[in-house]
């Protein structure tokens, strides 16, 4: 008999007949009336996802920048022929008719860039990661409020379909307060042999894990983390120098959340999100970031909503989507930059935290380590 209790509690008393998923908002949320001039500044690999997603949403891109002029004339020819091409991002921001400017350099070029920008008043969607340098950072936000810019960090994990549905679910209280989160990503890295990303030396656990310690971040809302700790290794087959195995344990208060990263996987990749609490749980599982099947647990039973897009095609068109709509209810955008910051002071704890073999408190490590 005892047994049978112990067994009984173990397995749980959650209902599993299926039940209709209930109607959310997830997918990106497009202004009414606002449809300004936009300018890309940056032409590289990226930018091709980021076009595609504003050529589909409609929205009104005038001008490419890029110092290398085929790179922003290939994306003219792609995407907008009649945008025009500059190789100077200066004459872009002295437009007086943009609006908007969508700056995808690499973090180190890019300060100087939005700095301009911001005192010459256009509102901006900057490439994650935002800044390398928490200070920085602080100081680019200010700037922003002092000048009445609004300030956004393309963050696009946040409107793929499954992250985008979960977030909802949670801002609804359909799972109550989250205890824990623990996400997992397994897959083949090595793509960036021969890359400028190649050089990055935390490339796991910062250029792109920074989309799961923001997801995790949007995930607990206002709690802030105690400390992290984390590490990383070198797996015996991969073919690029830096490591490309790495995790990370989370400490709140009252939860916890773990990252698993295994970037040398060749055979039966995975992406898998668990976030369990006081009232349900979600599961998100899939072979990777594009198809992703999801549950939401409660005492009711189980929904399993029916998603509708993918990472690359909302994730972009969320990001920039966001920000229009805040710029036309004068609002903050979700992913403005002050928030952005959060999610970078837990990246930059972590790496840290690989570095020195200890845990680290985020905020205390200003800037990412070198």
């Amino acid at each position: 008999m005892a047994k049978q209790k112990r067994d009984y509690a173990l397995a749980g008393t959650t209902p599993t007949a299926p039940i209709p998923a209930p109607p959310l908002r997830y997918l990106p949320q497009d202004p009414k009336r606002y449809n300004p001039p936009i300018a890309l500044i940056a032409c590289g690999g990226i930018t091709e996802y980021h076009l595609r997603a504003y050529q589909s949403a409609g929205y009104n891109v005038v001008a490419l920048c890029d110092r290398d002029a085929e790179k922003a004339k290939l994306r003219q020819k792609q995407f907008y022929p009649d945008a025009e091409v500059y190789t100077d991002y200066r004459d872009v921001i002295n437009r007086d008719d943009i609006e908007v400017l969508d700056v995808a350099t690499h973090p180190a070029a890019r300060v100087d860039i939005l700095k301009e920008a911001i005192a010459a008043r256009k509102h901006i969607l900057s490439q994650k990661p935002f800044v390398t340098d928490l200070d920085v950072g602080q100081r680019l936000v200010e700037l922003a409020d002092s000048h009445g810019v609004r300030l956004a960090v393309n963050q696009n994990g946040r409107w793929a379909p499954h992250f985008a549905w979960m977030r909802a679910a949670i801002a609804k209280n359909l799972i109550g307060q989250p205890i824990a989160a623990h996400l997992g990503v397994h897959w083949d890295h090595n793509w960036v042999k021969g890359t400028p990303f190649e050089t990055v030396r935390h490339i796991v656990l910062y250029d792109f894990a920074i989309h799961w310690f923001d997801i995790v971040t949007s995930f607990m809302g206002d709690r802030a983390p105690k400390r992290v700790f984390a590490s990383n290794a070198v797996s015996p087959t991969q073919t690029i120098t830096p490591p490309m195995l790495g995790q990370a344990l989370i400490e709140y208060d009252d939860a916890q959340a773990t990252l698993v990263f295994d970037a040398d996987v060749r055979h039966g990749a995975e992406d898998r999100s668990y976030v369990a609490g006081t009232k349900g749980t979600l599961i998100s599982e899939g072979p990777g970031l594009t198809k992703q099947s999801l549950r939401l647990i409660t005492s009711r039973g189980v929904a399993t909503p029916d998603l509708t897009g993918d990472w690359f095609t909302h994730g972009f068109h969320g990001t920039m989507a966001e920000l229009l709509l805040s710029i036309e209810q004068k609002r903050q955008p979700s992913n403005n930059a002050r928030d952005n910051l959060r999610s970078l002071a837990l990246c930059f704890a972590a790496c840290a935290s690989a570095d020195a073999g200890k845990p680290m408190t985020p905020g205390k490590v200003r800037k990412l380590p070198k």
